[in-house]
């Protein structure tokens, strides 16, 4: 995905200063952006509560429960290189504002689903709708932002991403347990309806138009291949449990490797005979990035499966309605909101903050296993508070620096690709977890079991995010050790861009190449 057209006539060309409406108008698209972030956000990580209460209302398996969480990160992640073309093609505005609308509608028969294989279909169209809507973020961000106010919006992400990922939970509990107008649990997907009729009117008002590339083409043959690897690599983790853990499931892991692998020849291929790929494998090549991705995979997974272990741990174990347990994981948000503002006052310090984040996230862990070991079937709410703020605190001062720091080598041509794909494989890293998480919190608790049961299988889950975060500690000595510089822009001396893309404009200081600080 190339971030080929993010000068338009619509945009301010870099040191311009545009009048006040102008201004306010970038701000008001900004914030049409982030709402839609915070639409995507909430879907991924609502389920987490509100799972038991869709169970008790349609009925299902354990297994039709992950099925639920998962496959919206996983279709997400099938269809976010995809969605990131059809911006380059078509226009950034245009399809994000389709996105929007398929989102709502998606949302909308995910509120009227009528059984749990109803509603896991919804969800899939709900992902593939967010995988159009989500990538033309970034472009967008940059068409709206000269140089010096860029990195103020993109320093907005962070937050929106770490609160909404927490905030998600809460919400869904709080909105559960209201039951507006007799809807209980369907009431987690009908808020998408003001939120997005918000993104669409602001959008149209402020965003940026544009038509797109001429020429480009979408790759469909790379795109049916990526995604069928990426269904065949978590299909078994989340059916194996309750299939037994057949040998043939074996043989579907290893078609996922054969798909993956295939996908990557057939972009050399595109790539060299001058067509235009979905993925810039140039970007494969930088170990930064590469170890980049690694850590999002880790990082993601583990806390998107300890998310929903624990939002399931304290509604089926401990019997809390879902308002309660929304609000003993409010301690957890407390953590991620001081965690983001601390990481943003301290961006100096670079990829420090990361490790300083995985270090009170790993003492946090510890902290919530002795309170299982220690208190056992008398485990309570409070209990959790102190350890779960500090999780949250490390946390949080991860999701502001991290996407900056991982993009640190990154070219200019290769924004649009690189971004997307690491956000395809943040969602692949959610699904990993649901699945590898789940599955070992509903082995732990057994077919039928009591609230010892449910602790085992929760302290289970809590050693396996603590050993993922332990692992992400040396992945981030691989990244870069500051963020991208703004300005350090196009191809390093020598380098000339991939095919199939195009130079971004700006002024002659913009695209003189500057290595990254690294």
């Amino acid at each position: 995905m190339n971030d080929t057209n993010t000068h338009t006539p619509h945009a301010p060309e870099a040191g311009a200063k545009p009048g006040a409406g102008a201004h306010d108008r970038r701000w008001l698209g900004l914030f049409a952006i982030l709402s839609a972030m915070i639409m995507n956000l909430l879907d991924a990580t609502v389920v987490n509560i509100a799972a038991p209460s869709i169970r008790q209302d349609l009925g299902g398996s354990e297994t039709s429960l992950q099925w639920i969480a998962a496959s919206y990160p996983l279709a997400m992640a099938v269809g976010l290189l995809t969605g990131g073309r059809l911006g380059d093609m078509f226009g950034r505005r245009r399809v994000l504002m389709t996105g929007v609308l398929g989102f709502v509608a998606s949302s909308v028969a995910c509120a009227l689903a009528w059984s749990p294989g109803g509603l896991t279909g919804a969800r899939v169209v709900q992902g593939l709708f967010a995988a159009i809507m989500v990538p033309q973020a970034f472009g967008l961000i940059r068409e709206m932002f000269p140089p010096r106010e860029i990195g103020k919006a993109f320093g907005a992400l962070g937050p929106v991403i770490g609160l909404s990922t927490i905030l998600g939970p809460v919400v869904a509990g709080a909105l559960v347990d209201a039951d507006v107008l007799g809807t209980g649990w369907r009431m987690v997907f009908l808020i998408n309806v003001p939120i997005g009729a918000f993104t669409l009117i602001a959008g149209a008002k402020a965003l940026p138009g544009g038509s797109g590339q001429r020429g480009l083409r979408l790759d469909v043959t790379g795109a049916l291949v990526a995604g069928a690897g990426v269904f065949l690599l978590v299909y078994p983790l989340v059916q194996g449990r309750e299939l037994g853990w057949p040998v043939w499931l074996l043989a579907v892991a290893a078609g996922a490797v054969v798909a993956l692998g295939t996908f990557a020849v057939q972009q050399r291929r595109r790539t060299r005979s001058g067509g235009t790929p979905l993925v810039e494998l140039s970007v494969l090549g930088r170990r930064s990035y590469t170890s980049g991705v690694a850590f999002v995979i880790v990082f993601f997974g583990s806390i998107v499966g300890f998310s929903l272990a624990i939002g399931l741990f304290l509604q089926m174990g401990l019997g809390m309605s879902p308002v309660r347990a929304s609000l003993t994981m409010v301690s957890w948000a407390v953590g991620a909101f001081f965690g983001s503002a601390f990481s943003a006052m301290k961006a100096g310090l670079g990829r420090r903050i990361l490790h300083l984040g995985l270090a009170l996230m790993a003492v946090g862990l510890a902290g919530i296993y002795l309170v299982f070991e220690r208190a056992g079937t008398g485990v309570g709410g409070w209990d959790l508070a102190a350890p779960l703020v500090v999780y949250g605190l490390g946390m949080g001062m991860i999701f502001v620096p991290l996407f900056g720091i991982i993009m640190g080598e990154v070219r200019d041509h290769e924004v649009g690709s690189a971004s997307g794909l690491l956000e395809a494989f943040q969602q692949l890293g959610g699904s990993l977890g649901v699945a590898g998480l789940g599955t070992v919190f509903f082995s732990a608790a057994g077919s039928a079991p009591a609230v010892a049961d449910f602790v085992s299988g929760a302290q289970h889950v809590t050693l396996l995010a603590l050993a993922l975060t332990l692992a992400a500690i040396p992945l981030g000595f691989l990244l870069p050790r500051h963020a991208r510089e703004q300005g350090a822009t196009e191809a390093a001396p020598n380098e000339a861009p991939a095919s199939g893309t195009a130079p971004r404009g700006g002024t002659a200081a913009e695209r003189t190449p500057e290595p990254a600080r690294v």
